[in-house]
């Protein structure tokens, strides 16, 4: 994704959804057990599909806040 870091794309859906709905959106352990924005961007940095369905998540987040705008 163009013009967002991993970091600030994490930190506005845990902002908006919290890790608990978060780990029901995308069910990855890093979400799930002691969740952390270090551990999971280190997690997401590390593994293409995780972070392709995160990157997803925050594409239709930012496509709704924009359609109920």
């Amino acid at each position: 994704m163009a013009g967002i870091t991993l970091e600030a794309l994490l930190t506005e859906l845990v902002a908006h959804y919290g890790w608990l709905q978060l780990s029901e959106l995308v069910p990855i352990n890093c979400f799930k057990k002691d969740p952390s924005l270090k551990s999971s961007l280190t997690f997401l940095r590390r593994t293409p599909w995780a972070r392709t369905k995160v990157e997803k998540l925050f594409i239709q987040f930012k496509a709704e806040a924009q359609h109920e705008a």
